[in-house]
């Protein structure tokens, strides 16, 4: 399937076992996933599983393997997997105008909840009520964030002790010291690569440059991933230009580095926003986190309600936009791309290496968040049973935030 020129419409005769591919107006895609967006709970692995079984399985609007291309790709570029897959679909469709409408009416419905609950929030956030609330909210992100960390370093270090290295060399170091460390996420990301597939190019003097495998794009794609690699260098030293260009472009360089999944923005987001700028508390920080569990469609749309915090709805449009615009470039531009090279070991050591450290920032800032979040033995108690609800019962996330906030209000004094 090209992009642009909509789905494909089923395979000859017996070529394929898979069903033909129903011809729909593109109107029902954004209508599918304006619907998905309103109602789609459960975190980014379910919600793809919703994308499969309605559009693959039930409907049949396209096929099963362009579907798995978006999944891989989702897997491979920084961003959160769901938004990415919705934008592949558009994109298959429509080239990158559909990946655009797609995206715009899967993250609409959260955006628009964000804003109202941030609204109440300024206006609120002083009385008792409120306070309580989130008593009993922070606690029981921290159980979820925990679980998160611990499926991502399970999905992504696997049996490699190198990775399981990586990922305890940078828990250690956000746990102790608190900052995110962006560079160690980047530069674990360059030495798995020059460990597994070192580019022809860098190979050390004298070494034989042995037969490159299928696909392999050699220096190529080194290059490929330099721009994602300077980001933080080249936005850096602009930040300060004022409170939305510096907001922009803080969620544009956090959007170019999420690696592994939703909630791995949280160690990215905690440093800049707490840290760095002092843009909000660490209280405040964990009320936009529970935001954005509690809300239909990706997490990462927690940045606009920190971002509406900090500057009123300018600031949220301008957080949203920042942090989807890398995400939705790394589907449309490396996209035809991608499928040619998808097996090629210099873009998978790189992206392995980069999830490795990322899945130990996540959990690091477990221990840094819950020094917040767990003030006394009833916190303590709210962490440690929701984690625990989550572990065997497989709860989705939402009940447990809206549960917590209940008891929260109960027990609060």
């Amino acid at each position: 399937m090209n992009p642009g020129d909509g789905p494909d419409r089923g395979a000859a005769g017996g070529e394929s076992s898979e069903p033909a591919i129903a011809s729909v107006p593109f109107r029902h895609f954004v209508l599918y996933f304006l619907h998905l967006g309103t109602t789609g709970f459960g975190g980014p692995i379910a919600t793809v599983g919703y994308m499969q079984r309605d559009l693959v399985e039930k409907r049949c609007w396209m096929g099963r393997k362009d579907f798995l291309d978006g999944v891989a790709l989702g897997q491979a570029m920084p961003g959160p997997l769901a938004a990415q897959v919705a934008m592949w679909v558009g994109y298959l469709n429509r080239g990158p105008w559909g990946a655009l409408s797609v995206a715009a009416a899967f993250i609409g419905p959260a955006f628009i909840i964000v804003i109202a609950v941030g609204a109440l929030y300024v206006r609120f956030s002083g009385l008792p009520l409120v306070q309580s609330l989130f008593y009993g909210i922070a606690p029981a992100v921290m159980g979820i964030i925990t679980i998160a960390g611990y499926k991502l370093l399970k999905l992504t270090d696997r049996r490699d002790l190198r990775l399981w290295g990586i990922s305890a060399a940078v828990f250690a170091v956000t746990a102790l010291t608190g900052p995110e460390p962006v560079p160690l996420i980047l530069a674990a990301g360059i030495m798995m690569l020059l460990l597994d597939a070192r580019p022809s190019s860098l190979r050390w003097p004298g070494s034989r440059n042995p037969k490159r495998p299928p696909n392999a794009g050699g220096g190529s794609t080194l290059h490929s991933l330099s721009p994602a690699l300077l980001l933080p260098a080249l936005l850096g030293p602009a930040a300060g230009a004022g409170t939305l260009l510096a907001l922009g472009l803080f969620f544009l360089q956090t959007g170019a580095l999420v690696f592994g999944s939703g909630l791995a923005i949280v160690p990215l987001l905690r440093d800049g926003i707490v840290a760095q700028h002092h843009w909000l508390t660490q209280g405040q920080f964990l009320d936009a986190v529970a935001m954005g569990l509690i809300t239909p469609g990706p997490v990462v749309i927690t940045a606009g309600f920190i971002g509406y915090l900090i500057a009123g709805f300018p600031g949220a449009v301008t957080a949203t936009v920042a942090i989807f615009t890398p995400i939705y470039l790394a589907v449309v531009i490396p996209g035809r791309w991608f499928i040619r090279h998808r097996d090629n070991r210099q873009v998978k050591a790189f992206v392995a290496g980069a999830t490795a450290a990322a899945a130990g920032a996540l959990s690091g800032a477990v221990v840094v968040l819950t020094r917040e979040a767990v003030t006394d033995w009833t916190t303590a108690a709210i962490a440690i049973v929701s984690l625990g609800l989550l572990w065997r019962f497989k709860i989705n996330e939402p009940y447990i935030v809206i549960a917590a906030g209940i008891l929260g209000v109960l027990l609060h004094r």
